[in-house]
């Protein structure tokens, strides 16, 4: 299959995958959540400290994601099996990886147009005040990564069951413990010798250096080699259920 005939298929797939999102409530309630919650909890606090600083908002971001990523890919797979369409998805002339890139970038899709709509704070807050632009590129770049991270592990738990309810606990702790493995008050208990390795698989650690404005190309690789080792992940479950 040559290469444009490749990505015409995923972006197919790419498009009904994103307008499923739009045509169910999950869309308009993703989107109600995470702006009320991270505006009025952002505000709430930015009017009491009384500077012209988002760090607070990108300190709230992965915590808000955290529920929000696995809520957004649960569906993914586990609906497509309990509905039985999975089976005939998956004997259509297509390779799994189409399927499974298709499925993420959709959500990933949705994910930056929820973090588009929040660009009225950084506007307010510059209105408000002499805002420093490095951090909020930062800060916005990471939490990209970050919900990309979040999408691409929630896939993987997805495709491992039926039940939506499951695969979003499963996606939610799994989720939380890849982002918290290298906090602080994590490695103070930690073996010595393991604390380095610890704080470089950590999600949080890695978004914390971008969210400063600072990108360095080793968090960038990290995150790419994240998401592409739970998707790699997701289409060898995918091959050995042996659906096709």
């Amino acid at each position: 299959m040559d290469k444009s005939k490749y990505l015409k298929i995923i972006y197919i797939l790419f498009k009904k995958e994103l307008m499923s999102y739009f045509n169910s409530p999950i869309a308009y309630i993703f989107i109600g959540v995470f702006l009320i919650a991270g505006n009025w909890l952002f505000f709430n606090a930015f009017f009491l400290i009384g500077q012209a600083s988002m760090r607070n908002y990108f300190a709230l971001l992965p915590w808000i994601f955290l529920f929000l990523s696995p809520a957004l890919a649960m569906r993914l797979w586990a609906e497509e099996k309990k509905s039985g369409t999975i089976e005939f998805l998956l004997t259509l002339p297509l390779t799994d990886w189409q399927v499974v890139l298709a499925k993420f970038f959709s959500a990933l899709f949705f994910l930056f147009f929820s973090l588009l709509l929040s660009i009225s704070i950084p506007f307010s807050v510059a209105y408000l005040g002499d805002l420093d632009q490095g951090p909020v590129i930062g800060g916005y770049l990471g939490a990209l990564f970050l919900g990309g991270s979040y999408l691409a592990l929630s896939l993987f738990i997805s495709s491992l069951t039926k039940n939506q309810i499951i695969a979003f606990i499963l996606g939610l702790a799994a989720c939380f413990t890849a982002f918290i493995v290298g906090a602080d008050f994590v490695l103070a208990g930690a073996p010595a010798a393991l604390a380095p390795i610890m704080k470089f698989l950590g999600l949080g650690s890695h978004f914390n250096n971008v969210a400063k404005g600072v990108i360095d190309t080793k968090d960038l690789i990290f995150y790419f080699s994240f998401i592409f080792l739970f998707l790699w992940l997701n289409v060898r479950v995918i091959e050995r259920r042996g659906w096709k």
